[in-house]
């Protein structure tokens, strides 16, 4: 990760955004879209502010400065992460990554004690003068505690400090973060150099992929290589038995999207409902063009003010999906609301 260079629709971005280091923010909030590369350009742009020989703001990655940080040990970087991203990342966690001895699974929190280690790491001088440079996010993983203690180090940063904050969800970060940081937004990438960076990853029915994932190419490789791409591993079967007005195997259902973190499958009903209110409206499926024929089964039947209205409903299911109380009563109580509303 620390080795990590520009995607290919961030370069132009970081170009200009880096070209006038000398009146550079000591905090930066990069926000946008999941799936698009936030966490890979926050790292190549620390890679760029402390190299020693930037070209056109980028890194050279043959100065010494490059040289560390492609060995990850770095003096001057630091990354701080929920314990459980960086395991899905494959990076090494703290010993003491749990705040609970007998709590069996990694945080999705990043903790206080990783911001105590930011300020001991910011009383130290800089190697060579230069940039200090830390990566945090996502910052709506910030938990109460370490909240409060970002604020005060962000209040008083230390000199030559540059703070890169990744957010996934702009509207979830505290307001007093919000002020204390200046913006860059990153935009949805251009599709066709999406699909062509797709293609070179080998990626097979590349717009099918991108289309499915909201134009988020990350996110499109990542479906295109998981056993739990949501139209194979459990939707196209689910889609197509409403399609036929047949009772889904809800037990089955269960069984499979317990396996799945709540927000995914919510998100790939929340995508369904809207390709079935654009086919309502006369217009093409946004997301699921391979399962048309089915959705437009559906369209003709069900009643387009109760489909409009299942998008609230997932946006609060969305809200309850962190912490159900019955995950399997949340699972089946959601799929059966869909099935109502679908099945005449």
């Amino acid at each position: 990760m620390s080795s990590a260079k520009f995607y290919p629709w961030q370069i132009d971005i970081a170009k200009q955004w880096l070209s006038n280091k000398e009146r550079f923010a000591h905090a930066w909030l990069i926000h946008g879209q999941e799936g698009i590369g936030k966490l890979n350009f926050c790292l190549a742009a620390a890679k760029a502010l402390l190299c020693e020989n930037p070209q056109q703001g980028l890194a050279c990655g043959h100065c010494q400065s490059c040289h560390w940080m492609a060995l990850g040990n770095h003096l001057d970087y630091r990354l701080v992460l929920p314990d459980a991203l960086k395991e899905s990342l494959g990076l090494s966690t703290e010993e003491n990554s749990t705040t609970d001895s007998e709590e069996s699974k990694l945080s999705n929190e990043i903790r206080i004690e990783q911001i105590r280690q930011l300020e001991e790491f910011m009383t130290v001088s800089t190697l060579r003068g230069g940039y200090r440079v830390i990566v945090l996010g996502p910052a709506e993983s910030l938990n109460a505690a370490s909240s409060n203690a970002i604020l005060k180090i962000l209040e008083e940063p230390a000199k030559n400090t540059v703070f890169l904050i990744f957010t996934h969800a702009i509207q979830k970060v505290l307001p007093t973060i919000l002020s204390r940081c200046r913006r860059l937004p990153l935009p949805i990438p251009d599709e066709v150099l999406s699909l062509s960076w797709l293609k070179e990853q080998g990626v097979n029915d590349a717009a099918l992929w991108l289309a499915a994932s909201s134009g988020a190419p990350l996110k499109a490789l990542q479906q295109s290589e998981s056993p739990f791409e949501p139209l194979s591993y459990w939707l196209k079967e689910f889609v197509h038995a409403l399609a036929q007005q047949q009772l889904p195997d809800m037990d089955d259902f269960v069984a499979r999207l317990e396996k799945l973190p709540h927000r995914d499958w919510i998100n790939s009903l929340q995508c369904v409902m809207t390709d079935l209110s654009l086919i309502q409206h006369q217009l093409e499926p946004r997301f699921y063009a391979a399962i048309k024929e089915d959705l437009q089964h559906i369209a003709r039947r069900a009643n387009p003010a109760k489909i409009a209205q299942l998008i609230p409903y997932l946006v609060g299911q969305q809200r309850l999906a962190t912490h159900p109380l019955n995950p399997k009563l949340f699972i089946h109580s959601t799929l059966q609301r869909i099935m109502l509303t679908c099945i005449k």
